[in-house]
């Protein structure tokens, strides 16, 4: 006759097989039900549109000019990170074979801040009660040109400027290409500042100078030795 112990034994192990296929089963099915939740759910929008025409202004050593370029890129939605992006694109085409104005490759934009513009005050239009923003007449004001101005801190990192080559006009040709690049796609920014590991740098490369406010303007020229007027 078999021991009552052992009795016990053969009984408690088909009731722990009985409660892990139990569990098995539960496991399972909530699974396939999140599965199922998931599929059924709207969909989240993609981080990048799809692929678009945008504006590069690109530099030129060989005669000191800045050429828009058109590429056609996919780029995130989001206005800040489309900043950040659109920046990317531009220096990374320095950095290919052959480039017009060669730099270094590697990551060159550690962060873009775009900052709400203050307005000076409002005047009262003629004859009626409406108001409208006192536009600055300061190209380097912080003030906006208009309602929504803002202005774009690029934040830059260190690697990329010391690997920058140094020289007034390569120097100038980098930094005007990024103001016209932002200019030419954001229309909303009026400002661009620089900063390198998040602080305030006197200079790209010993010339150029990063602590002044830049106007987001125009910048292609067609060849006269650019300058960071």
């Amino acid at each position: 006759m078999t021991p009552r112990y052992l009795r016990v034994i053969f009984w408690s192990l088909i009731g722990c097989i009985v409660l892990m296929a139990g569990f098995l089963f539960y496991t399972r099915q909530t699974s396939r039900d999140r599965l199922r939740s998931l599929s059924d759910a709207t969909p989240i929008d993609a981080p990048y549109t799809v692929t678009e025409s945008i504006t590069l202004d690109l530099a030129n050593d060989s005669d000191g000019s800045i050429t828009a370029t058109e590429r056609q890129i996919a780029l995130p939605t989001e206005t800040t990170a489309r900043a950040r992006a659109l920046l990317e694109h531009l220096i990374a085409e320095y950095s290919l074979p052959g480039s017009a104005h060669p730099l270094p490759s590697g990551a060159a934009v550690a962060d873009v801040f775009l900052l709400p513009l203050p307005i000076t005050g409002h005047e009262v239009e003629p004859g009626s009660t409406a108001t409208t923003p006192v536009r600055s007449n300061d190209p380097n004001a912080l003030q906006p040109l208009g309602p929504g101005g803002e202005m774009a801190v690029i934040n830059l990192n260190s690697s990329f400027v010391n690997a920058h080559p140094s020289g007034v006009e390569a120097e100038a040709l980098t930094l005007l290409s990024m103001v016209g690049t932002l200019h030419a796609n954001l229309s909303q920014i009026e400002q661009v500042r620089f900063l390198v590991d998040g602080q305030p740098h006197d200079t790209l490369a010993g010339h150029a100078d990063l602590l002044r406010v830049y106007p987001s303007r125009d910048t292609t020229t067609p060849g006269s030795g650019a300058a960071a007027k």
